[in-house]
């Protein structure tokens, strides 16, 4: 098996709801290798966004290690993360978080951006990634002109720009219908097959989760083999 690329172990997470102590995650531990595809599903309200936001260093667990290719993230400043985050991680959501004032190529351009100057190649990678999810007769519509998948797929398209070692995916079908969100799992899996990145899918489609390489069910705060 390929060399561990992100690691938690022990992570807990609570949250206080008036004079109640929520434990949403206690001593969960997750292995991805370089290149492998997670699935990770779970009941409404088991942790798994929680999951992922730790995992993308977007919040701090209570307790546990998070490592990214090895570095760990605990004890580093917001600066040093979000570089570190740039370079590492792409993200998908639920909702696809595009600016409306640019095009699809923009918006894919966008996460070039914030490492620095943006010029022809990067205009050229941010083209062919367009056309690695089938979107490249729309790189100059605004996202009011494109449908939800295809509007998810440029958000697949902005996450892969840096070349992510791993991808995080936040129920990116959940907005979409059952047709689409085929669509839209096709296009994420394909894309992180082809530039090798590993992906950590959350869904509660079983059938989206049984196409990844593993599948992981978030109860009780752990997440166990399914």
């Amino acid at each position: 098996m390929p060399d561990p690329i992100l690691t938690a172990e022990g992570l807990r997470k609570s949250y206080r709801s008036g004079d109640r102590v929520i434990e949403v995650l206690r001593a969960a531990a997750l292995t991805v290798a370089a290149g492998e595809s997670v699935g990770i599903r779970g009941e409404s309200g088991s942790g798994k966004t929680t999951l992922l936001n730790l995992l993308a260093g977007l919040d701090a667990p209570d307790g546990g290690e998070i490592r990214w290719d090895g570095v760990v993230l605990a004890g580093r400043g917001i600066n040093a993360l979000a570089g570190l985050r740039a370079r590492f991680l792409g993200m998908v959501f639920q909702a696809y978080y595009l600016i409306p004032e640019l095009d699809a190529l923009g918006n894919v351009l966008m996460a070039r951006r914030m490492l620095g100057r943006v010029g022809a190649p990067e205009r050229a990678r941010a083209g062919e990634l367009l056309a690695r999810v089938g979107l490249a007769e729309r790189a100059r519509h605004l996202p009011s002109q494109l449908s939800g998948g295809e509007r998810q797929r440029v958000a697949i398209a902005r996450a892969l720009m840096n070349a992510p070692r791993v991808i995080l995916a936040d129920e990116p079908t959940g907005n979409l219908d059952e047709h689409t969100g085929e669509t839209v799992v096709d296009a994420l899996l394909g894309a992180c097959s082809a530039q090798g990145a590993a992906l950590a899918l959350v869904t509660h489609n079983p059938d989206h989760a049984a196409r990844c390489d593993r599948r992981l069910l978030l109860h009780d705060g752990v997440l166990r083999p399914m």
